[in-house]
């Protein structure tokens, strides 16, 4: 039937059915050794990340991060304060074996803020938040240069900064709120 998500049925016999269904649902499950998970909690907590956030972007892409794509609203730069707070800076400079990108929206230029900000690699043009799919598509590519997309993690503060992560096949997008929680 529409609708139907293959559970176990209703009728008669369902508790031998709804014991197959959940050993057939465990089967599918990964289990890794704990010296796996060990390390990846520790790679969590390199990138600043809680266990859960990175391990479904480790699940969803494969891949471990490279790099962070932040938009200049996340990290709170304005036109009249275009340096990072001292509580994004320093949960940056806290950040171990990855890279920091940012996406700067005018009238902030992007130049200004890589000179600005030591703990920041780079800074490029952010696409406009209405712009059209193959603009957003450039803007992310020339910011992200030879870097996998997928190995990028978007912060963002913007419900349509969102959709730049399904326009340039990101690994995944936090809010700047969780990122940059204590």
């Amino acid at each position: 039937m529409i609708g139907h998500n293959r559970g176990p049925s209703l009728d008669s016999g369902t508790s031998w059915r709804s014991h197959c269904w959940r050993q057939a649902r465990a089967a599918l499950l990964p289990h890794l050794p704990i010296e796996v998970v060990r390390l990846r909690v520790r790679r969590a907590a390199e990138l600043g990340l809680d266990y859960t956030t990175y391990a479904g972007v480790r699940a969803s892409t494969g891949r471990d991060l490279v790099a962070f794509l932040f938009s200049s609203n996340a990290l709170g730069l304005r036109p009249q304060l275009p340096e990072l707070g001292a509580m994004q800076s320093e949960k940056l400079a806290r950040l171990a074996g990855c890279g920091r990108i940012v996406l700067v929206h005018a009238p902030l230029v992007a130049e200004d803020i890589r000179m600005a900000a030591s703990v920041i690699n780079d800074a490029h043009p952010a696409p406009g938040l209405l712009a059209p799919d193959r603009t957003i598509r450039s803007h992310l590519r020339a910011a992200l240069g030879s870097l996998p997309a997928d190995a990028v993690l978007l912060i963002g503060a913007h419900g349509l900064e969102r959709d730049w992560c399904a326009v340039g096949r990101l690994a995944g997008y936090v809010t700047a709120e969780r990122f940059f929680a204590q």
